[in-house]
């Protein structure tokens, strides 16, 4: 080893020559040929790490073997949602395999008691609860019962939305279901106020579709499709006073439940009263 040194010491061509070599290795690594480019250097990739997945939205459906609620049911469960109801029959009468994945819980809203711990771990809930029969007897189905629901998601830290689907004017009908209409508006007024960024209420018209009691299913959609169709073409007449309100078009109930459920999981759905006909025009259009 002392006799190469040796010989590079005393002689400088040796020194030249491999110091030329050396640069000439390195500038081929810089250099770019006209019919060859220098392949990158390889790094090795770094090791993805799977971010834990975001806790599961639970939404609580009010009314959930209803018409209505049956449907928001079966849209939230589409939607990767876990989904729970609570009515006073407890579990529907519908023979679906879907209806297996919910969980149903029977309760009355009249009496908090029966549903005391409902509302545990849930983040979203949306009531589809509404009747009729005497003035008395429809403010306490539409306004009482979803009040006491209101009060009760509004203690619960984990409820962050809560959409209520409640109905459009209809001008002279309002006075004839006076107790209806009553129920419905103290409901609204409840919501707006606990729930002022999370709150939304849904303002639909007639609501077709196809309609299941017992093992009857009654096809609503053979007068509301053709009716909505018409009744789009007569908006501006909407405007009209005392008869306007009741030219607002009928609305699929698939086409509620997909509104509602949006407004209970987007974040960005804008709370306070929400025109369910505006959205769905607004959805057709893109």
């Amino acid at each position: 080893m002392s006799a190469i040194v040796s010989r590079l010491i005393h002689s400088p061509s040796s020194v030249s020559r491999a110091l030329s070599s050396g640069l000439l290795n390195y500038g081929r690594l810089l250099s770019t040929e006209s019919n060859r480019v220098d392949e990158p250097l390889k790094v090795e990739e770094a090791e993805t790490v799977k971010a834990p997945p975001p806790p599961s939205e639970k939404l609580l459906v009010l009314g959930g073997n209803g018409f209505v609620g049956s449907h928001v049911c079966k849209e939230a469960l589409d939607q990767g949602l876990s989904v729970s109801s609570l009515s006073r029959s407890g579990r529907s009468s519908i023979r679906e395999s879907w209806a297996d994945k919910v969980e149903w819980l029977q309760g009355s809203l009249l009496v908090p008691e029966s549903w005391k711990d409902v509302m545990n771990d849930v983040t979203a809930v949306i009531s589809c609860v509404g009747g009729f029969g005497s003035n008395s007897y429809m403010y306490k189905i539409n306004g009482t019962s979803n009040i006491n629901a209101i009060r009760a998601a509004a203690e619960k830290a984990g409820v962050k939305r809560f959409v209520y689907i409640s109905a459009a004017d209809f001008g002279l009908v309002n006075y004839l279901l006076q107790g209806y209409y009553e129920g419905k508006r103290a409901a609204e007024a409840e919501l707006l106020t606990k729930f002022t960024y999370g709150g939304v209420i849904l303002r639909p018209g007639f609501i077709y579709g196809t309609r299941q009691v017992g093992s009857m299913k009654i096809p609503l959609g053979l007068i509301g499709s053709p009716l909505e169709m018409v009744l789009q073409h007569a908006r501006p007449l909407g405007r009209l006073p005392l008869v306007g309100p009741l030219l607002t078009p009928p609305v699929n109930v698939t086409a509620v439940a997909k509104v509602a459920v949006r407004a209970a999981i987007d974040p960005v759905f804008p709370p306070g009263i929400v025109d369910v006909h505006g959205i769905l025009r607004h959805s057709e259009r893109k």
